[in-house]
């Protein structure tokens, strides 16, 4: 299966023409009856080598972690970080391959990030107030943050600036913390925000390229998975949805949000909402129909409410979401095209 990065590339290799490229993704999606932007690509396996590869690498990477730190702590992380970028620039420049290119990201800045902390761990006091702690773990972040950018100048993986823009949000909420020591007894608003901050970026990103072609369209998807889960979890968490118990009330509100997030995610057409917030809904028709006396089936009930919810909203995305775009105005035409009835 060939991806948009692999006609894009193709395109700009001159291996194929721009128009026999676009007819070829006109082809294909009305074959699907979706269009290209429906589908919500993004490039992860090139073929089961990228997974041989990552094996690889991971046992590669793993072993360097160890043996490092079973001489000082800090070289674990600097051994897993130099491996990291040297395996890149053959996998991720030269290769293309996806898979140990998302790997390499990761373990790099982990590794850079493992560093600092076997530093702090080797030379730092053993017994760091709260705020102290925060303002360590802030630097990290930025630290961590800065080598996420050097990494994207270099190699320009979508994931990347993913990586980068969650590294932030730490150093966002650890700051906060220095700040006001009592946030750290509950931060979710502070990741709130930043799960909300993160989200604006994946839509700048996303409307840069309405027809999902570029690499742009998969900065934008990893975004989105950071921001989700900021979002949902925080949110939920802050209404205490895993409280000792669900009232109705409460389980009313949790999927009203729900419904709310179907709509966020029909009109950026991401899904990535919906999947994040997925087990607190779960948990709270869960809830209910143990309360309506459904003890030994509830999970059964749950589980199928909310498939055949989802498996509706799937068959019928693009209707709904065109019903949606077309309430939004001048806004639903920055956002990516709806299919024709």
């Amino acid at each position: 299966m060939y991806s948009e990065s692999d006609l894009n590339a193709a395109v700009e290799a001159g291996a194929l023409s721009r128009t026999a490229a676009d007819a070829l993704r006109d082809h294909v999606a009305a074959a699907r009856r979706a269009p290209v932007v429906d589908e919500e690509h993004f490039r992860l396996l090139t073929g089961f080598n990228d997974i041989f590869v990552s094996v690889a690498l991971a046992l590669l990477l793993v072993s360097l972690a160890w043996i490092g730190g079973s001489i000082l702590t800090p070289l674990g992380g600097l051994g897993v970080a130099g491996a990291a970028w040297f395996l890149a620039e053959y996998f991720t420049a030269r290769r293309r391959m996806a898979l140990p290119s998302i790997l390499l990201l990761l373990a790099f800045v982990g590794g850079v990030a493992g560093t600092l902390f076997g530093i702090v761990i080797e030379a730092g006091p053993q017994n760091l107030s709260p705020r102290a702690t925060a303002a360590i773990f802030a630097g990290i972040a930025l630290v961590a943050s800065g080598a996420a950018w050097a990494h994207w100048k270099r190699f320009m993986v979508p994931i990347t600036v993913a990586a980068g823009a969650a590294a932030l949000v730490a150093v966002v909420a650890a700051l906060a913390v220095v700040a006001f020591p009592q946030l750290a007894e509950n931060f979710y608003p502070i990741t709130l925000i930043g799960g909300i901050g993160v989200f604006v970026a994946a839509m700048r990103w996303d409307m840069s390229d309405r027809e999902r072609r570029t690499r742009r369209s998969d900065v934008a998807f990893w975004l989105h998975l950071v921001a989700a889960p900021l979002i949902a979890h925080s949110l939920f968490q802050l209404l205490g949805v895993f409280g000792p118990t669900v009232t109705l009330p409460m389980a009313v509100v949790v999927i009203a949000l729900y419904v709310v997030f179907g709509v966020v995610a029909l009109a950026v057409d991401r899904r990535a909402l919906l999947v994040s917030s997925l087990a607190y809904v779960l948990y709270a028709l869960y809830a209910l129909f143990q309360q309506a006396g459904a003890v030994e089936l509830s999970a059964a009930f749950t589980a199928f409410v909310i498939g055949s919810a989802l498996l509706t909203l799937s068959v019928f995305w693009q209707p709904m979401r065109r019903g949606v775009v077309s309430l939004l105005g001048d806004l639903g035409n920055r956002l990516p095209p709806v299919a024709m009835a």
